[in-house]
């Protein structure tokens, strides 16, 4: 009984152990959208993650985030674009200005009544880089935009490896569990039969009814995990809540094929983090670049063409007018604005020079801790064959050894148990391994969503 008891908690905190891998729930937000093909048979990995990416509203929110960087583009290339407006005025005034000459009479100097109307046309012709270091400024945040895409689908799609993995182990332990119990029950019919010959005793029956009873409720918990499982995959890929999506067991993905002394070169030219720092850090210079413009002078161009009144000698009639003109402005005292907005500029590329570094740092520990676990998990997978072979061997040992008569029921059922363990932990070594391969490539910066 002692055996059997470490078994169960052997095989409950194996359970909890891969629940614990899980994604948090914070990924988990309401989607509006439901795929019109909502998966009945066992769905691939491949085909979640393109559910995922296809329908979370995380991924839509940064994609839309594109759209503004557009917006913004656009909106600095009108630094190269004329102004063009059109205005008209009427206006009263009292009281009129009169002039008398002798022999020549009273004159009015302006119109009682004046009226204009004007077309405007105002057109930079230079500012000395201004306007070119602004488009670059939204060009690069659009850049940085489009990493942040990838990097938030690089995310989800290992949290949906994890989840994947997670249920394929689970829906694996139902079915060791139930096999377990048909050994079970088998055994239970075989020994009420040696009751009725008296050679064996209610003692054994009962035992054998509490391990079916003990197999039964860590059933029930793995059953419990599943629908957690369920409800976490059908909240990342858009799926109907009700949904009871079923996984396959996919355990064929290769290593990376890098070599052990390159693993951190290799991430750090492929990380989305990495490449988002160097984003950053252009981006920074452009716009200090883009502040040091703004004491620049601007050079504009300007021509208005209309009709109004008030030219000698008939005030009252409406006559043709234009203005043409080229201005410059000097920038020569903004308050020291330029002076402290260029210091916090450089401020900003120390801190971006200090976050790569950081990065670095934490991706090392990352693809080391990765590449550990997955050697650590295929040693295991060694290990736990040779188990699972030792204990089917010495279950048909002691099978043989019962029916003699030489063991009791317990021996034979411990067996048992034994071959069950060893068989849910090979499993999970194996899941284990896929799943730091998975890990691996995604510390390396390989696009899980791709693979």
């Amino acid at each position: 009984m002692i055996i059997h008891r470490i078994s169960k908690y052997k095989t409950i905190a194996c359970i909890s152990a891969l629940i614990l891998l899980l994604p948090g729930r914070f990924l988990c937000q309401s989607v509006k959208a439901m795929p019109a093909d909502s998966p009945t048979d066992s769905l691939s990995l491949k085909t979640i993650i393109a559910d995922i990416i296809k329908n979370h509203p995380t991924i839509k929110s940064a994609e839309e985030a594109l759209n503004n960087a557009d917006a913004r583009i656009g909106l600095a290339r009108t630094g190269y674009y004329p102004l063009i407006d059109m205005n008209a005025n009427y206006s009263n005034q009292g009281p009129v200005i009169k002039l008398t000459i002798p022999n020549m009479g009273t004159f009015s100097l302006f119109p009682e009544n004046s009226y204009s109307a004007a077309i405007n046309y105002r057109q930079v012709i230079y500012d000395f880089g201004r306007t070119r270091q602004n488009i670059g400024v939204e060009n690069e945040s659009k850049i940085l935009s489009e990493e942040a895409v990838e990097q938030v689908k690089q995310k989800i799609s290992l949290a949906a490896v994890n989840c994947f993995y997670t249920l394929a182990f689970l829906q694996e332990a139902v079915r060791i569990k139930d096999e377990e119990l048909d050994v079970l029950r088998s055994h239970l019919k075989y020994v009420e039969t040696l009751r009725e010959t008296g050679s064996a005793t209610d003692y054994q029956i009962l035992s054998t009814n509490v391990k079916i009873s003990s197999v039964e409720s860590q059933k029930v918990d793995v059953l419990a995990a599943i629908s957690i499982q369920q409800a976490y995959l059908n909240c990342l890929a858009g799926y109907d809540d009700k949904n009871a999506p079923v996984v396959r067991m996919e355990l064929d993905i290769t290593a990376p094929l890098v070599a052990d002394d390159s693993l951190l070169s290799f991430a750090f030219n492929n990380r989305d983090e990495i490449i988002m720092s160097k984003e950053k850090a252009k981006l920074a210079n452009l716009k200090y670049n883009l502040i040091k413009t703004m004491n620049n002078p601007v050079v504009s161009f300007m021509v208005s063409g209309g009709a109004k009144n008030g030219y000698i000698p008939e005030l009252n009639r409406l006559r043709p007018n234009y203005i043409v003109g080229i201005g410059i402005t000097v920038p020569i005292f903004d308050g020291l604005k330029t002076k402290y907005n260029l210091l916090q500029a450089k401020s900003a590329l120390n801190t971006i020079e200090y976050e790569t570094e950081t990065v670095k740092k934490s991706i090392t520990a990352e693809v080391i801790e990765a590449e550990e676990y997955m050697k650590s998990a295929s040693q295991k997978i060694v290990q736990f064959e040779l188990q699972l072979s030792q204990a089917l061997k010495a279950y048909s040992l002691a099978e043989t050894s019962f029916k003699s008569g030489v063991i009791t029921n317990f021996e034979l059922l411990d067996a048992s148990a034994a071959v069950s363990e060893s068989r849910l932990m090979l499993l999970k070594a194996r899941i284990d391994y896929t799943a730091c391969i998975y890990r691996l490539r995604a510390a390396l910066g390989e696009r899980i969503y791709e693979l």
